[in-house]
């Protein structure tokens, strides 16, 4: 059976039983109004490459949700606050959102600044056929950024040329898309699977899949353990371990 085929029985495997038998966070679902979220986790693959992150959220009003995110791999940190805004009032079966976020870049020394647009739309099951049946509940989001850098690059002008500024700024872009389907197993586990697409200047296009357990510890604690699967384009099997806080 060729590779691609493969990996998308493998992918339909994991999905399939979640479609047909069975919301934390996810895309398009404001935060409360004065509610916070937090989470930190780390991914690391077989080529011990690593990336830490912390995610945290803020409820700023009904509508309208704060974010900060903060990650570091290899080489590169990033930072990047967001504001999030509810395109619906919260009535009806689909939620849409758009967000702006800005933010920069830390790469060999040098810091460069960054924008993000993002557009998401979600909906639970109970507003599904079939799906509303499911235990427990769940949910589906599609989530969408499109992010710009202006990064920072030494020129050489030649050895005859004589020049004041040796560097210059040009555009670096990452495309992401990410569809997931949420399933409330119990009162105190989800599993989430997630599609992830992204598309980057430097190492071209990529598809996961990301599979995660999250499970209630004590308080406002969760744990999650996850496994990501590259499907497609550069990387490599990663395991996710994180922990959620929601207050």
């Amino acid at each position: 059976m060729p590779r691609p085929i493969r990996h998308l029985v493998a992918v339909l495997a994991v999905l399939l039983p979640l479609v047909l038998t069975g919301m934390a966070l996810a895309g398009p679902w404001p935060r409360e109004e004065g509610g916070v979220f937090l989470s930190v986790s780390t991914e690391q693959d077989r080529d011990d490459s690593r990336y830490d992150s912390i995610y945290t959220e803020y409820g700023l009003s009904p509508r309208n949700t704060l974010g900060l995110e903060l990650g570091h791999t290899k080489g590169e940190s990033s930072a990047l606050i967001w504001w999030q805004r509810a395109l619906d009032d919260g009535s009806g079966p689909n939620r849409w959102s758009i967000s702006l976020g800005l933010g920069a870049i830390q790469r060999d020394g040098r810091t460069h600044p960054m924008g993000q647009i993002g557009t998401a739309w979600g909906r639970g099951f109970d507003s599904l056929p079939l799906l509303q049946l499911v235990p427990g509940g769940g949910w589906l989001a599609l989530d969408t950024r499109f992010k710009m850098a202006a990064v920072t690059q030494e020129f050489d002008f030649g050895p005859n040329v004589i020049a004041d500024e040796t560097t210059y700024l040009t555009p670096e872009s990452t495309s992401k898309a990410e569809a997931t389907l949420g399933w409330h197993v119990s009162d105190r586990l989800m599993l989430i699977n997630q599609f992830r697409f992204e598309d980057r200047e430097d190492t071209g296009f990529s598809s996961k899949l990301a599979v995660s357990a999250v499970q209630d510890l004590v308080g406002p604690a969760k744990v999650e353990l996850g496994l990501i699967e590259p499907l497609s384009g550069p990387g490599e099997r990663a395991v996710k371990l994180g922990a959620w806080f929601g207050f």
